[in-house]
């Protein structure tokens, strides 16, 4: 039987990174080497061409000029080795190995090959580091430049002045290209924690909104039970024993629903779109006929009247429907002071409307003491929907919520 050969990943090993992402240290240490065998080429005399396009100088091909660009090349190498960990020590010696390697060239300057491996070390020092040391080593930079042309003029040498503020320009551009890639890394990284936070926020909200709606239902339906039994338990017992029996149902579904809730907020894995897993058991507008016959049962009697033709909903606009229904009930077993109310749910093609009614003595400002309409108003508001709440004209109070349903659901 032949084994399943294993990828390198089950054998502990990663695959290659990208040749792109290699170190800082190895990109500065490769324009080192293209700047020099730059430095060569143009020495020679190409093909297509009469003659080099830059001479040689006089100890170019010698020893000691072949020595000196050997130590300027050790010294590149060095710098570039150092440059992820001691950034202004590695621009220290780049710039040393620029200026040794310019001086069997002959020139009046530093050319931009010997000052190439700068650049590019610049660039990612700003990039990578504090904005202090860019500011240093971009100022160590150009002091070299200007020292260079400095003592040349006051030697009475040949001076490329011309050419020497070109190099300077190129250095000033890398630090610049730099800095703007720092700071872009800096803002999305802002950008990231503002979204994390914001995200945690929206978490916190919506898990206070379900633990309220549940409980503040839930607790409702058992002080009414209970108060029931209390009054009745010495005139007819079998309903005090029917209502504790419902407290003793509803307080059993709803630590069922708070252990669901909970289990699912310990899941770490979120499937796609932001859900635990464990949200399968979530209510939806299906339930409503249980919720109007636990309501009923409490002594609140619910009529649900449904209108247009029932299809699936997307689950955060079934859940918030639901939930909307059973805050409106909620406050109407609490604060209306009547024994019925109405839930109307129309479906249209495009949008779910929901509206609440009762005939009580109108429980707005103390509804609104808690936290109640504001939960409804943010789960509406979380779906572009439309919400009011207040006291109708002719007594009682109305909740009405209009929610979008998605293209893509209809």
């Amino acid at each position: 039987m032949s084994a399943t050969p294993r990828s390198p990943l089950s054998e502990g090993t990663w695959p290659p990174k990208p040749w792109w992402n290699a170190p800082p240290g190895v990109w500065t240490a490769l324009a080192w080497c293209a700047g020099l065998v730059f430095t060569f080429l143009v020495r020679l005399r190409l093909p297509g061409e009469e003659e080099p396009l830059v001479l040689a100088g006089v100890v170019f091909y010698r020893w000691d000029g072949l020595t000196f660009l050997a130590l300027a090349t050790a010294l590149a190498l060095d710098g570039s080795r150092l440059l992820s960990r001691r950034p202004l020590a590695a621009v220290g010696r780049l710039l040393a190995a620029a200026v040794l390697g310019t001086i069997p060239l002959s020139v009046g300057e530093i050319p931009l090959a010997q000052f190439l491996a700068v650049d590019v070390a610049l660039y990612f020092v700003a990039a990578a580091r504090s904005r202090r040391t860019s500011r240093i080593a971009v100022t160590m930079a150009l002091a070299v430049l200007a020292g260079f042309l400095a003592t040349r003029w006051l030697s009475g040498w040949n001076t490329g002045t011309s050419a020497e503020l070109a190099v300077a320009l190129t250095a000033v551009v890398a630090w610049l290209m730099g800095t703007s890639a720092h700071e872009s890394r800096a803002h999305a990284e802002q950008l990231r924690e503002r979204s994390t936070a914001q995200a945690v926020t929206d978490e916190r909200l919506r898990i206070a909104r379900e633990l309220h709606d549940m409980v503040a239902h839930s607790i409702g339906i058992i002080a009414l039970q209970a108060g029931a039994a209390r009054r009745v338990i010495d005139s007819r017992p079998e309903r005090a024993r029917e209502a504790l029996g419902e407290v003793e149902t509803t307080s059993r579904e709803t630590l069922a629903g708070l252990r669901r809730m909970l289990g699912a907020l310990r899941e770490a894995e979120l499937v796609e779109g932001g859900r635990q897993d464990g949200a399968a058991g979530t209510p939806g507008l299906a339930d409503l006929e249980g919720l109007a016959a636990a309501t009923t049962a409490a002594g609140v009697r619910v009529e649900v009247r449904r209108v247009g033709d029932q299809r699936p909903l997307p689950p955060e606009v079934d859940l918030s429907a639901y939930r909307i229904v059973q805050e409106s009930v909620t406050n109407v077993v609490r604060h209306a002071g009547i024994r019925s109310c109405r839930v109307t749910v129309e479906q249209r093609e495009d949008e779910l409307s929901i509206e609440v009614v009762d005939d009580g003595r109108g429980h707005g400002a103390t509804a609104d003491t808690g936290y109640g309409l504001v939960g409804m108003r943010e789960r509406v508001g979380l779906l572009h929907g439309d919400f009011s709440a207040g006291p109708r004209p002719g007594g009682g109070f109305r909740v009405a919520a209009r929610l979008p349903v998605p293209a893509g659901v209809r």
